[in-house]
């Protein structure tokens, strides 16, 4: 009964649902505020799903039908496991264990994947032509965003993320004496992943309509919108776990409040982020992430590698 309860109330699927539609709210009303607009009502990404999922699902009549549905819950599914593994409110996550660090960052790749095959199987060219740019762009940040993740596992010496998250709690100051480098590349790479600008390639909307989900309407694409929506709070409590540790050995309820004030924190840097750059180019970014964010990362793990050596 317990785990039903994780799995699907608390802090499984409808506290995610929540926070993912207060977070969408919270991103572009940030982003309106910052470029002087007034911004959407409180409740206007809720509306948005409840009228998607009153509407008629069309799919293409030259499309994939199976993986052109399957996709999307492939997706949510993927984002929705991903949660329970990370810690939140303490050290411990729902579910842990040994090596979950790599499979997080494993399961957060399939969401992009997943959109990948329904964008392709669409069979529409604005469709493809945002599909290929997803998977081409999965392939520039998730190498910086892998290492940047990993580097602190080295010196907490655990692949857990309850690991992780337990060690440098216990050492906050190792955050900002070490792993500073790391969180930035990890912020950037997520900007990536998340799709925002400047890293909003695939979705151009003045070049490619909706990119991979041109062709999705109805209930698919509200499920669509919705792993979006959980994918922001997911990669923004991940990097919370692991390079904001703090108030997490304060109990329970003031964990959860500090918890809270990190996670919305990193996504108002989302926000102001893709406020003030303009979007780059597909190639722009490929290089950008090989030339600065891989070197980075590496000399993170550099770092940390000399560090664990000296502690040890």
């Amino acid at each position: 009964m317990i785990e039903l309860f994780n799995i699907f109330i608390f802090p499984g699927f409808i506290f995610l649902l929540i926070f993912g539609l207060w977070a969408e709210y919270f991103d572009r009303k940030m982003y309106a505020k910052l470029q002087n607009r007034v911004g959407p009502p409180w409740f206007q990404p809720l509306a948005d799903i409840i009228k998607l999922i009153a509407k008629e699902n069309l799919i293409p009549s030259e499309a994939n039908e199976m993986f052109f549905k399957a996709a999307p819950l492939f997706a949510l599914t993927a984002v929705i496991t991903a949660f329970m593994y990370i810690p939140l409110w303490g050290t411990r996550a729902v579910y842990s264990f040994s090596g979950d660090a790599v499979a997080v960052l494993y399961l957060l790749t399939i969401p992009t994947l997943a959109f990948f095959i329904g964008g392709w199987y669409s069979t529409s060219l604005f469709a493809r032509i945002g599909s290929v740019r997803m998977v081409t762009q999965l392939f520039a940040y998730e190498v910086p965003l892998l290492m940047a993740i990993l580097a602190p596992a080295i010196v907490a010496n655990s692949w857990s993320l309850s690991g992780i998250t337990d060690f440098y709690a216990g050492k906050p100051w190792y955050f900002s004496l070490v792993n500073i480098i790391a969180f930035v590349v990890s912020m950037v790479a997520m900007q990536g992943k998340l799709e925002k600008a400047p890293f909003d390639i695939p979705e151009a909307e003045t070049e490619v309509v909706a990119g991979g989900f041109t062709e999705y309407s109805g209930r698919l694409f509200a499920i669509l919108r919705l792993t979006i929506d959980m994918e922001m709070i997911v990669g923004a409590s991940l990097l919370s776990a692991i390079f904001l540790p703090y108030g997490l050995h304060s109990g329970p309820f003031i964990g959860f409040v500090y918890y809270l004030i990190k996670v919305i924190s990193l996504i108002f840097i989302f926000a102001l982020a893709r406020t003030v750059l303009a979007r780059l180019r597909l190639d722009q970014m490929i290089a950008f992430c090989w030339k600065y964010l891989v070197p980075l990362s590496l000399l993170q793990i550099f770092i940390n590698i000399l560090l664990k050596g000296l502690l040890t």
